[in-house]
């Protein structure tokens, strides 16, 4: 039997109930969805120039998708600028949002009098919890979105991006920035829970994808190549085959890598035994990305390496950004499995937060 058949091993390794969070991120979307009406922004949001959103690690994650997503429908340019500084061109013109998973992320945390001062437009998104951020929100009225992560068993950020996607998305549309299509996530909800239903642990080797392609980059440095409107998705899994998958790896975006990323794959020589590379396709991409994604496979063939790819199904770009979140989180519980560890331990980011202090 293969190992990630073996379900008595996997519940032994999930300490941390990942796997029950991957399955509930449909009813991640349906909560944001059922408590928008709960969330108030002021009439003058509508009037600024430009977006910043501060938040560290998961906590941009759902910005970046909602970014690439919508970048073709959002009215104003928006900029993720995580850390403890402020871009020079924020302004009372800009609406400043704050996102902390946890509501106590030092970075963000830290710009908060100073973007104040400058007369900016602040949100905020935090899961509740008596946090520093929603203490803030609470004593400054400032507006955004405040959510009890009941979907999020595990309390894992980066597995309650259900949240974080649709919570920015519900801000700025009340923000007047952007239109959602209510009835198109409505039906992305009920895809999502149909599509998890093939990919469970439940379901043998042989015929769940995101077990075939765990084993197809386990003990490999991953590389993911993707492009357009799911460049956010490809941080997303970057971080998720780091964190969860416990295996390292990077992302490049096409057209760019094809001016400057094939001519390193010679070099070092061990790369033809130590990397993967990941090719997330989809036939939403402009065709001339179509052909370039075919072509950098030959490239990277030609140079000793593997590849593996998955075309994306969606019939929109939102649907595909969210069936590949929801691939990515399953194909990376899978990999932590093959690697023997807990996908909910972050050993390494524990260690270095406490050292911070």
């Amino acid at each position: 039997m293969p190992i990630l058949d073996e379900l008595d091993k996997i519940k032994k390794l999930d300490k941390g109930g990942v796997l029950g969070s991957i399955e509930l991120l449909y009813s991640q979307i349906r909560q944001v969805l059922d408590e928008s009406r709960l969330i108030k922004v002021p009439r003058e949001y509508s009037k600024v120039k430009n977006v910043v959103i501060n938040g560290m690690g998961a906590s941009n994650l759902g910005a970046g998708i909602f970014k690439a997503v919508f970048n073709d429908k959002i009215k104003v340019p928006v900029n993720i600028a995580p850390g403890y500084e402020i871009p020079a061109y924020v302004s009372e013109n800009t609406l400043y949002i704050i996102s902390s998973y946890s509501g106590n992320t030092e970075e963000p945390l830290s710009v908060y009098d100073e973007v104040k001062k400058r007369g900016a437009k602040i949100m905020a998104i935090t899961s509740g919890g008596n946090s520093q951020l929603e203490k803030i929100m609470i004593k400054d009225n400032v507006p955004g979105y405040i959510f009890k992560a009941d979907k999020n068993p595990s309390g894992v950020p980066r597995l309650g991006l259900g949240y974080s996607i649709f919570g920015m998305a519900v801000m700025l549309a009340k923000s007047g920035l952007f239109t959602i299509d209510v009835k198109e996530i409505e039906k992305i909800v009920v895809d999502l829970e149909l599509w998890d239903h093939e990919l469970r642990p439940q379901v043998k080797a042989k015929n769940n994808a995101a077990k075939k392609l765990a084993e197809k980059l386990h003990g490999k440095q991953v590389v993911v190549v993707g492009a357009e409107f799911l460049h956010g998705n490809l941080r997303t899994l970057r971080n998720q085959i780091c964190e969860t998958g416990k295996t390292f790896a990077s992302y490049l975006a096409l057209p760019e890598l094809n001016h400057y990323a094939m001519e390193g794959l010679g070099n070092p020589k061990s790369n033809k035994n130590d990397l993967t590379f990941l090719f997330i396709d989809s036939p939403l991409y402009h065709p001339r990305i179509q052909k370039r994604s075919q072509l950098t496979k030959e490239v990277v063939k030609k140079n000793g390496i593997k590849y593996v790819d998955f075309t994306l199904k969606g019939r929109s770009k939102l649907e595909q950004a969210f069936e590949l979140l929801q691939l990515g989180s399953w194909v990376t519980f899978y990999m932590a499995m093959l690697n023997d560890e807990n996908p909910a331990k972050n050993q390494w980011v524990d260690w270095f937060k406490t050292r911070l202090k």
